[in-house]
């Protein structure tokens, strides 16, 4: 079973403490939101359970051969890749990259560059390519943020079909995205 235990996190940035001695345990298959307000450490927590940065104390456990897809707060598309190769660097394959251009509704813009796509555009790419990576634990940072009601809801519903076997754990401000999750607030 793949699993994520957090025990006994604490972090800070400088004099400022984000959170103390916190356990949390986050079990596959399994849908999880975490909401709180800002600044209160849920993109830190994140990037803990992926490993870009240290507790001051506590530990992350989670298992060796885990493979973790991680959708970032800011898109991180390489300026000088075309939509297609930027998914296909990740999961290795140009039919595969372009099958999820096509589910994310961007099946004409593969060989578009970032700057000629808008910012929901941009966004869409972003999760076309954690979604492609695969992996059994999907990290998302805000993943709908820039995106216009009808397609925040087919990206909701894509995502989570796209994590139905798999441990999803997913940040936001918006209560609407935590529909059918368990809920963690922090």
């Amino acid at each position: 079973m793949c699993e994520i235990r957090l025990k006994h996190l604490s972090m800070a940035f400088g004099d400022k403490p984000i959170f103390s001695d916190l356990s949390l345990t986050f079990s596959a298959p399994g849908r999880y939101a975490i909401l709180g307000p800002s600044g209160r450490g849920k993109t830190t927590l994140l990037r803990l359970m992926a490993g870009l940065e240290q507790p001051l104390s506590g530990e992350v456990l989670l298992p060796r051969d885990a493979r973790i897809a991680f959708c970032f707060q800011e898109d991180r598309l390489l300026p000088f890749k075309t939509v297609r190769e930027n998914i296909s660097l990740v999961c290795g394959s140009d039919q595969i990259a372009q099958d999820w251009l096509k589910r994310v509704g961007l099946g004409a813009e593969g060989d578009s560059y970032p700057a000629s796509l808008s910012g929901g555009m941009q966004r869409r790419a972003a999760l076309a390519r954690a979604l492609a990576f695969g992996g059994d634990i999907l990290l998302m940072d805000e993943p709908f943020r820039a995106l216009d009601e009808g397609t925040h809801a087919q990206m909701h519903a894509l995502v989570c079909e796209a994590a139905k076997d798999k441990l999803l754990i997913l940040v936001t401000h918006d209560e609407s995205d935590a529909h059918g999750m368990t809920v963690v607030r922090i």
